[in-house]
């Protein structure tokens, strides 16, 4: 179960593979881990370092995670050499593995060209905490694409007026959420900096391929913001 398609591991609440979850975040490191995932997806050697764990130690524990359907891994967009681990947040939320972030002030949101996953990041982010949100390009595009603004539409939002514009710098307070493996990857990124590796939609253009993006989002979103299916935020 390496590639994005694990994320549909079944939500089965028996009580046998909750024990199992349980006894695999039984473990301080392996639960480090999924805090971490909670907010940000993180490569390997990221997580070694962040966390501070041996790397051959590091794979033993997520070979433990990912046979229990907590986490993934899946090659990365840009560098094809690097993997991303991913948590599986229905999953995790099924057994009452949530971790909310601290409280966030503004947020900026940082694809490569700005325009779909990081101009739907900002509107979705707006809309469900209500707390300010901008977004960024490194190589903006001369406009949002047509299949984000019909997504968002969808959605009940709207990118009618949404312009791309150049990333030139970060303020002091701002968290930074890439949404792009290749930006990730190409930027000199901060550790207090969140990354989404979310494929881009444009790639095929079809509606349901966007569709399935701002869906990826909004339950992001939900999660580490804490918004309840009420629209509430905890």
């Amino acid at each position: 179960m390496s590639d994005r398609r694990a994320a549909e591991w079944p939500e089965d609440r028996g009580l046998a593979a909750r024990a199992a979850v349980y006894a695999a975040v039984g473990e301080p490191a392996r639960l480090a881990i999924v805090d971490e995932l909670a907010v940000s997806d993180r490569s390997p050697k990221e997580l070694a370092e962040h966390l501070a764990i041996p790397s051959n130690l590091l794979a033993h524990h997520l070979d433990v995670l990912e046979a229990v359907g907590l986490i993934t891994r899946a090659p990365s967009a840009g560098d094809r050499r690097r993997r991303y681990v991913r948590l599986v947040h229905r999953r995790a939320a099924a057994v009452g593995l949530r971790r909310r972030a601290s409280a966030v002030g503004e947020t900026l949101f940082v694809c490569t060209q700005n325009s779909a996953r990081s101009q739907l990041a900002a509107a979705l982010w707006t809309a469900r905490t209500g707390h300010v949100a901008r977004s960024a390009g490194t190589r903006p595009a001369p406009r949002v694409h047509r299949g984000a603004v019909a997504a968002a539409k969808r959605a009940g939002l709207s990118l009618a007026e949404a312009v791309p514009v150049e990333l030139t710098g970060v303020p002091a307070g701002v968290q930074v959420v890439t949404v792009c493996d290749l930006v990730h990857e190409e930027l000199e990124v901060s550790p207090e900096w969140w990354h989404w590796s979310i494929p881009d939609p444009a790639a095929d253009g079809g509606a349901a391929v966007f569709d399935a993006v701002v869906a990826e989002l909004d339950e992001r979103i939900r999660s580490v913001a804490g918004v309840t299916d009420g629209g509430e935020v905890r």
